[in-house]
């Protein structure tokens, strides 16, 4: 289930922020900011309005310390912060492009002093929930003004996954700076609250066996009922096709899955791999073990 509006986040205007995006069937991605101002309760307020009045909303406004978080429009119409490449709107590419401005300065890193907690946990997984795969397709972050970033336009149009200030191409800011790009994605972790655990390599030996076995072989039918389940509920498998067998079907929808995460050719084959099994799980409530 994609989630548009995030539930516990302040509304931050009338929620009206852009338009539909140009490229929906392009990958999706997420971008990250940093306000250049300090935090707090009050630079919430006040950077929130600035943002407004000068008609520059991001999506989403965090603050770090706090672990406040607020919204100023739904994740799938386009957000305001980012400048164009050309004829390219930067704002409106892919599937969703959820942008984030968060209360801190990129010459100091927010993932050396913030304090993640519930907010940051429901904006990964609402970023996720669009099939944002947990990946920097860009590569480095800039940390310093004069570092030179990548700022790849044919990586921007092809690839999914997060992505800094930086590294958009048509823009000249070095934010968010050097933060930890593994801890920002780990802090999103969310334990399963149904207590299902679908063991990754039990997962794979069935969609690698299941579709040439006789019909009906379900190898690890407890591990792989959980992922039949989700692609599903992602509207990538029909529901007489979720049995416990890995079968063609469920490898073709798993294979779509992939795609929507962002990964094209041998990368998206139907053979589960941890990022993708991953994500599908911190959507649909089963833990990933190996």
């Amino acid at each position: 289930m994609t989630i548009s509006w995030i539930s516990g986040a302040e509304r931050l205007g009338d929620g009206t922020i852009g338009g539909p995006m140009d490229t929906p069937d392009a990958p999706p991605r997420a971008v990250w900011h940093t306000t250049e101002s300090g935090a707090g309760d009050a630079a919430f307020e006040s950077v929130g309005a600035y943002l407004m009045s000068i008609h520059a909303e991001p999506h989403l406004l965090y603050d770090p310390t706090t672990d406040r978080l607020g919204q100023f429009g739904p994740l799938d119409r386009s957000a305001r912060a980012l400048r164009n490449n050309g004829s390219t709107r930067t704002n409106r590419t892919g599937r969703v492009c959820v942008q984030v401005e968060v209360l801190a300065r990129a010459n100091r890193p927010f993932t050396d002093y913030w304090k993640p907690g519930p907010s940051f946990a429901a904006l990964l997984a609402a970023i996720r929930s669009w099939g944002v795969p947990d990946r920097w397709p860009a590569g480095d972050l800039a940390a310093s003004p004069g570092m030179p970033a990548p700022r790849s336009r044919s990586v921007w149009l092809s690839s999914g996954g997060h992505y800094g200030h930086a590294n958009v191409p048509g823009n000249d800011h070095w934010d968010p700076g050097a933060v930890s790009r593994t801890a920002l994605l780990a802090a999103g972790e969310a334990p399963s609250d149904a207590g299902v655990v679908v063991k990754l390599s039990h997962v794979i030996a069935a969609a690698r066996r299941d579709p040439t076995a006789a019909q009906g072989s379900a190898l690890h039918r407890a591990d792989v009922l959980p992922v039949e389940r989700a692609l599903v509920a992602e509207g990538l498998l029909a529901a007489p096709w979720a049995d416990g067998s890995f079968g063609t079907k469920t490898k073709a929808a798993y294979s779509a899955w992939q795609r929507r995460c962002g990964f094209h050719g041998t990368d998206a084959d139907g053979i589960p791999g941890h990022s993708t099994l991953r994500l599908l799980g911190l959507t649909h409530r089963f833990t990933v073990r190996f």
